[in-house]
């Protein structure tokens, strides 16, 4: 019997985009060095987001959820975990849908609390004129 998962945990996993090559560093990198060898991407660490609801519900065939976190250049990959090549327009393109959704939401609750202000301004003069 060989001691394989003892070999696989003292590893650095960096999956590149589209799903084909993984990378295994054998020794702890920084996220430049990864970036450096890499250009056009971002380094991401990626987590297995797990609650004790979503675990009984895996059970029953729903999907996972992970978590992806993007690394600072001077972030350093640890040995034991995986890691995502991220390509910087996928990052773009998440940020400003990220941009875009605050803005929708502020201007919702801007247009409640005026909905809201209009609503007490209306009852104000019907208070008034009832006098």
């Amino acid at each position: 019997m060989g001691n394989c998962q003892a070999a696989e945990e003292a590893t650095v996993v960096v999956q590149h985009p589209g799903g084909g090559r993984v990378e295994r560093l054998y020794w702890a990198t920084s996220a430049a060095e990864v970036m450096r060898a890499n250009p056009g991407h971002y380094v991401a660490l990626v987590t297995l987001r797990v609650t004790e609801e979503e675990g009984q519900r895996q059970r029953r065939g729903a999907v996972r959820l992970t978590r992806v976190k993007l690394l600072k250049p001077r972030d350093t990959l640890q040995l034991g975990h995986a890691y995502r090549l991220i390509a910087v327009d996928e990052v773009t393109r998440a940020v400003q849908a990220r941009k875009e959704e605050k803005t929708r939401r502020a201007q919702r609750q801007r247009q409640q609390a005026s909905a809201g202000n209009d609503q007490s301004l209306m009852d104000e003069v019907l208070l008034l004129l009832h006098y």
